[in-house]
């Protein structure tokens, strides 16, 4: 990206196009729509796809003699096709002569200059934009503008919306349940408006579309048949003389609140919708309000990539998200990859989000908090207490993890154990008290946020089993982040014992529990302890539990999990030999009838999240309470360990290396973030990309300049910085959100930290740095020597 605020592609290549139409996607927090070309089918090479905000149907699939049932983010009606002809000619169905794609991020516009030549020899000149509205959310836009090179005449153009659509964005899932739409209706309006409205087969959820499509002088009919509908526009054009289309898209569903019927409003917005350049010009003010409350200046030469990421991060969750009910689906709204469920990656979204838009990483922790009753269900199924949030969710709050699994190197469906990876929950928990640490919003925690960590806290010690024999309380059955371990090698059951990373959160989170209700005003902590029947005992036993789980250790580094140095060690030289890329070592292994359970080998970072959650001090006091000796040398010692047995399957694995190795290694720190900043713009997984962007590491790449190299912390009320930028760095010039202020800026270069304060009528703010400490008032700026 030599310009850092504009993604170009020239040409065109089927190979990557899947890649180029998920990162050009457009959107708004409410919808996003892949970059594909207008004319363009669902074809293998091209997949047109709208995805809504929390729009999930429901459906039964026979895969491996089982009847299996899964939720799926549904791919919408498409209501972008646009294709055009000279009368007598074939219909425009790509690809064109010449192309120019460029998406512009500081607006988010999506612009297509090309060359279409037919079978006749006539040349016309493409202009296109497209964008999805930030100033009015049930709104798109296709703006065509043709220009004939060397012929006159009659020209045609066609626009549809099509509800002929199906989920085939990932060909893994072949097989399983594809269609989720039946037509409900379509046909033109006496004002012209265009409509299509359809129903989900296994939801109640319904969509209505309404289009405009107008130009100059140009003749309307329709065309409609079953789940199609269509303008055609006839038009007299002259050589070099450009004629533009303008066609307009409202789309609305019944999960919208104050509309009548989703039909109706879109035929609303639609009729009163302004020109293509008047809500440009609204949408271009929408997301220069967004562009300044992100500002990261970093003087480095990988900018755009870091525009990008923040970019798709806006589209996928913005202010338009907040009284939807959603979350934050792993690879946004950009594909189809996990079914477009929601999984810890929050963990890595809102640390960002915290100090940039607070109110929309408290809309995030409500949506956990709506669930709460559906987490109290699933611990009740296993026989436990309290709320044990799913590995995967979606609409309403239940397991929505998969039962079997394809791999693609085997053709086998496998039994599929990810619904064990409990430490979800404590991600739940951690979020809610970092988000009350950098906000300071007592009334959330006393609303929703005490009541989601306290269940979670209450799971933990339900869980927890006592171990005579070692004196400490035990966690069965689990699996950690690491997720290429999912039992021990020949056993009959799923799940491991005394993960490390489950074990420690869970006793932090047991720890906070107690911290949460003395913030409590004293008679919402009574009536929390009254509706949740918490008494003196439970609270006790909590602590108990909490200062006595089992941390298992090994050479002198934290175990991954109970029994974890019994495993064998792989021959790495000989694996790295036989195939280049070990990623998905798990399917290789399994392919050649062994399994990844029997080896020392991780897909990601493991046990060294604990060191992405927590500062390295704050990792050995956790240990020191459990009673275990923790010295500064046990970061280093397994950092070195996992590294060396990491193939980095996830690209969340990337952003967790480059965090950790700031205090060892700021070189390797480095390579790491830029890998993980460019991993979609590079596809670095090798077309997983095209599935959907990996929302998770756009975000911690992000916030690795935030607040990793800043050494930024939020804690005991007070705004915490250690610089350590890598030397490929000197400068960071960034503007947060803390505690009510709008204004706090942060700039950091190789001698200095400077920290200011806006005008306003804030509380002053405590910061630290390295043993000192000072207290900036608003309109006040203060330089730290380093």
């Amino acid at each position: 990206m030599p310009d850092p605020w504009t993604l170009r592609y020239r040409g065109f290549d089927p190979a990557e196009e899947g890649l180029r139409e998920v990162l050009c996607a457009v959107g708004n927090g409410y919808v996003v729509s892949r970059g594909a070309a207008p004319e363009a089918a669902a074809d293998g090479v091209h997949y047109p796809g709208t995805y809504l905000a929390g729009c999930y149907d429901r459906a039964e699939s026979t895969v491996a003699g089982r009847v299996v049932t899964n939720e799926d983010l549904v791919n919408c009606p498409n209501w972008l096709p646009l294709t055009f002809r000279p009368v007598g000619g074939a219909w425009f169905a790509g690809p064109p002569a010449e192309q120019t794609v460029e998406l512009d991020l500081r607006r988010g516009l999506l612009t297509r200059a090309a060359l279409v030549v037919d079978g006749q020899g006539r040349r016309t000149r493409l202009v296109q934009r497209r964008l999805a509205s930030q100033a009015r959310p049930h709104l798109l836009a296709l703006e065509s503008t043709f220009t004939p090179e060397n012929w006159s005449g009659v020209l045609e153009v066609r626009s549809a919306l099509d509800g002929d659509v199906a989920n085939t964005g990932v060909a893994r899932y072949g097989g399983l349940a594809e269609r989720h739409f039946a037509s409900f209706g379509q046909g033109m309006e006496g004002d012209g408006l265009l409509w299509l409205e359809a129903a989900a087969a296994g939801s109640p959820l319904r969509i209505a579309l309404c289009a405009r499509t107008r130009a100059h002088r140009a003749e309307v009919t329709a065309e409609c048949r079953d789940g199609w509908a269509a303008h055609v526009l006839t038009v007299q054009v002259q050589r070099g003389l450009p004629v533009t289309v303008e066609k307009t898209v409202a789309l609305h569903t019944s999960r919208d609140r104050a509309i009548g019927t989703p039909l109706h409003a879109s035929r609303l917005l639609a009729a009163e919708a302004g020109s293509f350049d008047d809500l440009l010009a609204e949408h271009t003010i929408r997301w220069a309000e967004l562009w300044r409350r992100c500002r990261i200046e970093a003087d480095f030469d990988g900018t755009g990539p870091l525009h990008l990421n923040l970019f798709h991060l806006l589209q996928t969750y913005s202010e338009h998200s907040i009284d939807l009910d959603v979350g934050v689906p792993a690879r946004g709204l950009h594909g189809e990859a996990y079914r477009g469920h929601v999984f810890w990656d929050e963990l890595f979204v809102l640390r960002l989000l915290n100090l940039r838009f607070p109110e929309l990483a408290r809309a995030v922790l409500r949506y956990r908090h709506r669930r709460l009753d559906a987490a109290r269900q699933e611990a009740h199924r296993v026989g436990l207490r309290g709320a044990m949030y799913p590995w995967q969710s979606a609409s309403d709050g239940r397991e929505e993890s998969q039962q079997l699994h394809l791999n693609p190197l085997s053709g086998r469906w496998l039994p599929d154990h990810s619904h064990l990876q409990r430490h979800v929950g404590s991600a739940v928990a951690y979020n809610v008290w970092q988000y009350y640490q950098a906000t300071g919003d007592r009334d959330f925690l006393a609303s929703a946020g005490a009541e989601t960590l306290l269940e979670i806290a209450r799971f933990w010690s339900s869980a927890a089993s006592y171990d005579r024999g070692r004196g400490r309380w035990s966690i069965r059955g689990v699996l950690g982040p690491d997720e290429y371990h999912d039992a021990y090698p020949g056993a009959d059951r799923p799940g491991l014992d005394d993960n490390a990373y489950t074990n420690l959160l869970a006793s932090w989170v047991l720890a906070r529990a107690q911290d949460t209700l003395d913030v409590l005003p004293g008679y919402r902590r009574e009536e929390l302890l009254e509706r949740l029947s918490l008494d003196a005992l439970e609270l006790d036993r909590w602590q108990e539990v909490g200062r006595h789980l089992h941390i298992p250790f090994h050479e002198g580094v934290l175990s991954q999990f109970d029994g974890y140095q019994q495993l064998a060690e792989l021959d790495w030289a000989a694996y790295r030999r036989r195939y280049p890329d070990l990623r998905r070592l798990d399917r290789i292994l399994e392919a050649e009838g062994d399994s990844v359970n029997r080896y020392k080998a991780s897909k990601q970072a493991d046990t060294l999240m604990l060191w992405y959650l927590f500062s390295a001090r704050e990792v050995r006091d956790l240990l020191r309470r459990l009673g275990y000796p923790a010295g500064h040398e046990l970061l280093r010692r397994t950092t070195d360990y996992y590294l060396r047995r990491t193939v980095h399957g996830s690209t969340l694995s990337s952003v967790v290396h480059a965090w950790v190795l700031t205090r060892s290694d700021r070189r390797a720190s480095w390579r790491y973030f830029r890998d993980t900043l460019a991993a979609d713009l590079r596809d670095s997984q090798r077309g997983t990309t095209a599935e959907g962007v990996h929302l998770g590491a756009m975000a911690g790449a992000v916030d690795l300049l935030q607040r990793c190299y800043t050494g930024l912390e939020v804690r005991e009320d007070a705004l915490w910085l250690d610089p350590r930028l890598p030397s490929a760095l000197g400068r960071l010039d960034l503007d947060l959100r803390y505690r009510g202020h709008w204004g706090l800026a942060i700039t950091v270069d190789r001698r200095t930290v400077t920290v200011s304060l806006r005008e306003d009528r804030q509380e002053p703010v405590l910061i630290r740095l390295r043993g000192t400490q000072a207290v900036i008032r608003p309109g006040e700026a203060r330089r730290f020597h380093l």
